[in-house]
Parts: C-alpha cells; sequence; structure tokens
C-alpha cells in the first residue's frame, strides 16, 4: 500500500539564517553571537550566509528590520480591531505587549531593537534603523491623537512614547509585561482624562 506524504520544500537558506540570526540575536546579543554559531542553528554552511549577506553588518540590519517589521505587523492586527481614537492609541501599547509576549525561548529581555542599538557605533546603520522606527511609532501615535482632536497631541504621543520606552525598560528587566500592561492603563487613564 503505498502512502502519499506531504512534502514540505526546504527552507530557503536567507530564511534559516534570518530565524537562527533573530533568535541568537535577541537572547545573546548581537557581538556575542558568532558567524558560526548563527550557521549551525540554520543548519547552512557559512558560504550560505555570504551567499545572502554581505556582512555580518548586513545581518544585524535584517535582523532589525525584521523586528521593526513584526512590530508593525502586530501593531496593523491589533489597529484592525480598534473601533475609535482612542482604541488606536491603545493598539500600540497592545502592540508592544503581543511583541514582548511573543518573547523568547530564553525569556523577555526587554526591546530587541533597544538591545541592537546599545551594542553598535553612533553612525551605524542599525541605530539609524532603530531611531526611524521609534519615531514612526511616536508619528502614529500623534496621528491617533489628533484624530481625538486633541490640542496637545504632539506633546501626548511624546509622552505615551516615554511611557512605553520606559515600562519597556522595567518590563525587560523584571522579565514580564506587567508594566508595559501598567503602561497601557496609565495611557487609557490619561486618554479618559481629556
Amino acid at each position: 500500500m503505498k502512502t502519499d506524504r506531504l512534502k514540505t520544500a526546504p527552507t530557503p537558506a536567507r530564511d534559516r539564517l534570518m530565524e537562527a540570526a533573530g533568535r541568537l540575536f535577541y537572547s545573546n546579543g548581537m557581538n556575542a553571537t558568532g558567524i558560526d554559531t548563527i550557521t549551525a542553528e540554520a543548519g547552512v554552511a557559512r558560504k550560505s550566509l555570504y551567499n545572502n549577506f554581505s556582512s555580518k553588518d548586513e545581518l544585524m540590519l535584517a535582523y532589525i528590520d525584521a523586528r521593526h517589521a513584526e512590530w508593525l505587523e502586530l501593531y496593523e492586527a491589533r489597529l484592525a480591531g480598534a473601533r475609535s481614537p482612542a482604541e488606536k492609541v491603545l493598539a500600540v501599547f497592545d502592540a508592544y505587549i503581543d511583541h514582548a509576549e511573543a518573547g523568547s525561548v530564553h525569556g523577555f529581555r526587554g526591546c530587541g531593537l533597544l538591545n541592537a542599538a546599545a551594542e553598535l557605533p553612533v553612525d551605524a546603520a542599525g541605530r539609524e534603523a532603530v531611531r526611524r522606527h521609534k519615531e514612526q511609532v511616536e508619528s502614529i501615535l500623534v496621528e491617533h491623537l489628533n484624530a481625538l482632536e486633541r490640542p496637545d497631541a504632539n506633546d501626548l504621543a511624546e509622552h505615551c512614547a516615554f511611557i512605553l520606552e520606559g515600562a519597556m525598560t522595567r518590563a525587560g528587566l523584571e522579565g514580564s509585561t506587567d508594566k508595559l500592561v501598567r503602561a497601557r492603563c496609565l495611557a487609557e487613564q490619561m486618554l479618559a482624562n481629556q
């Protein structure tokens, strides 16, 4: 009797490298993670890495871009369920919580983007990419606060961003999303007091 087996296409080397680098960079740090460790984790030859990335720096930048894209997906999913501008502001907080809860097999270590930026020189492209992400989050908050017709939308967006980043830092130190949940509650209170 012949049985049909489902065949799955092998994951392209680039995808396997990105997945492995993502896990290792977040868990161990980018500088502490060597190319050999990444290729071993991905199950690919070292040559595969250089066929897909010109350098470890390029791989690190791809990791930062991928973390940003992950957050945007989580935000878009939360935004889809938001019915009011206030709920849209809170969707930003919820996306941060979702991203933190996705975490790592080795536990939550805080914002992967800020962790990455802390390892990079001031003029590195990766730090610029992290800065752009944080600015985009703040501009999203401004947009939703403007829809609430808040005259202080820019200041309040900055305030929310500071609360988010502070909560993310504390949550990373504590290995728990409790501070992010508290930050969301603070934002909800601020919005209710308009």
